[in-house]
């Protein structure tokens, strides 16, 4: 089964968001997302100071199966993203709930992180799946 880290917060769409305790989130795709794309091969990240909304792709992902668009779990800014990942894609498949982060933002309204799944709720999302 798939790691669910509790202290993280989840979507549907099975992105991963952690709070930094800076006034930013921490943007990835969960292990259940990264076992079933397979070997990533390429990464695109939004720019950093693009406005994005809740809901909306602003990243995309690659494998040697299919590409996925990678969508922000909240309305914000993109704070940073991780450079890193351009030379070295499998680092999502290697850790992808610390290495593997893609972009971080600061969110419209920070309130809102509290509105999505916590690890029991996401953890049964994906067992009815």
């Amino acid at each position: 089964m798939s790691q669910v880290p509790s202290d993280l917060r989840y979507t549907k769409d099975h992105e991963w968001a952690r709070d930094n305790g800076d006034g930013t989130i921490s943007v990835g795709i969960t292990d259940h997302a990264q076992e079933a794309l397979g070997d990533l091969v390429f990464v695109e990240v939004p720019e950093p100071g693009q406005l994005v909304a809740a809901g909306e792709a602003c990243a995309v992902v690659e494998s040697v199966k299919a590409a996925s668009d990678i969508f922000s779990p909240l309305a914000g800014t993109v704070a940073a993203v991780n450079s890193s990942l351009a030379d070295a894609p499998e680092r999502i498949n290697e850790d992808p709930y610390d290495q593997g982060w893609i972009f971080s933002l600061t969110p419209a309204d920070p309130a809102a992180f509290a509105s999505l799944l916590d690890a029991d709720a996401y953890a049964r999302f994906l067992e009815d799946e």
